[in-house]
């Protein structure tokens, strides 16, 4: 994971006033909480939290085949 400085708020901060994280959140995608000055916690918008989950649950055949079906015109051009 790519950490993006401007992402980064102190434990001590997030404590205070959580609602700029929030905020953060919204507008970037993801927080990075800091505890003596080292990531610590993440906070994600719980949507991206449940399509990656979904994605680590998958079968690989069923991940290529969704993939196949998404992409098939491509597919059919270069099975030619």
């Amino acid at each position: 994971m790519m950490i993006n400085p401007d992402n980064l708020v102190s434990l001590s901060e997030a404590n205070r006033n959580f609602s700029r994280v929030a905020r953060m959140v919204d507008e970037k995608g993801s927080a990075i909480i800091l505890k003596n000055n080292t990531p610590r916690y993440v906070v994600m918008e719980f949507s991206s939290v449940q399509a990656e989950q979904l994605t680590d649950n998958e079968d690989i055949a069923f991940i290529s085949k969704r993939l196949i079906a998404k992409n098939k015109e491509a597919c059919e051009v270069l099975a030619k």
